[in-house]
C-alpha cells in the first residue's frame, strides 16, 4: 500500500484532523497532547506558528500512536523544512505542481487546498493524495461538497473553514473523506485558561459523532 492509499484509509477510519495555529511551543504542545487525549489521531501543526518544527518534534515524541503532520505550507523551502522534522502528511492552501511532487518523491501523503472543480482536478491530477476544499463555508458549505459528488466523487476531499462540532457529520454524509477542523476544538477561553479538559471533551464529542454517522 502506498502513502496516498495508507493516508486514505487512516482518513476513513478517524474521519477528522486537529488544526494548531499557537504562537507558543508549549502551548502547541498542550493543544496536542489535550485533542489525542480525546481521542483524536490526526494532528496538523500549521507552519505558520511559532517554532512549528520543534512543536511537530515534540508530538512526535509525546504522541507516538498519533500522525503528526504540517499545514499552511506555501513555498518548497517551508517543505523542505517540515519533511526535515519527520513530517507524516502536508496540507497546503493551494494548488503547487512542485509541492506536490516533492512530497510524492519523499513519501508524504500531501494534500492542497482547492475550491472550484478545476482546481480540485487539477490538484489530484498532479498526484495528490487527497483534496483541501477551502474555505468550504464561503462558497455553499455542505452543499457544495455534496453539488461535487456528481462530477468528482471519485476524488478525496476534505473540507476545511466552516466546519463544526455540529456540522462535521453532515459533511461526511454529503461524501467527504474526513473534516479539519481549528478553532471550535480550541475555544479561545480554554486556551486563556490552559483549561485542556474543554479541549479534550470537545474533541471526545466530536469523534463521537463521528463514529457514530459511520455505523
Amino acid at each position: 500500500m502506498n502513502p496516498s492509499q495508507s493516508w486514505r484509509k487512516l482518513l476513513k477510519q478517524h474521519r477528522a484532523i486537529a488544526v494548531i495555529r499557537t504562537d507558543n511551543i508549549e502551548q502547541g504542545v498542550n493543544m496536542g497532547k489535550a485533542v489525542a487525549t480525546g481521542g483524536m489521531k490526526i494532528i496538523e501543526i500549521t507552519w505558520n506558528s511559532y517554532e512549528p518544527a520543534k512543536i511537530i518534534q515534540q508530538l512526535k515524541q509525546d504522541l507516538p500512536e498519533c500522525i503528526i503532520g504540517t499545514g499552511t505550507i506555501l513555498t518548497l523551502e517551508e517543505l523542505e523544512k517540515a519533511i526535515a522534522t519527520g513530517i507524516q502528511f502536508c496540507f497546503t492552501p493551494h494548488v503547487n505542481q512542485t509541492l506536490i511532487q516533492t512530497a510524492i518523491n519523499h513519501h508524504i501523503p500531501i494534500i492542497p487546498g482547492a475550491l472550484s472543480p478545476t482546481e480540485i482536478i487539477t490538484a489530484w491530477q498532479a498526484g495528490a493524495s487527497c483534496v483541501k476544499v477551502f474555505p468550504v463555508q464561503a462558497i455553499g458549505g455542505i452543499a457544495y461538497i455534496k453539488g461535487l459528488q456528481g462530477p468528482l466523487g471519485s476524488i478525496p476531499v476534505i473540507p476545511t473553514g466552516g466546519v463544526t462540532l455540529d456540522n462535521a457529520t453532515y459533511f461526511i454524509e454529503a461524501g467527504a473523506i474526513a473534516v479539519g477542523l481549528s478553532s471550535q476544538l480550541f475555544p479561545n477561553h480554554a486556551l486563556d485558561h490552559q483549561d485542556w479538559g474543554i479541549i479534550t471533551q470537545q474533541a471526545k464529542l466530536l469523534m463521537q459523532r463521528l463514529l457514530d454517522v459511520q455505523k
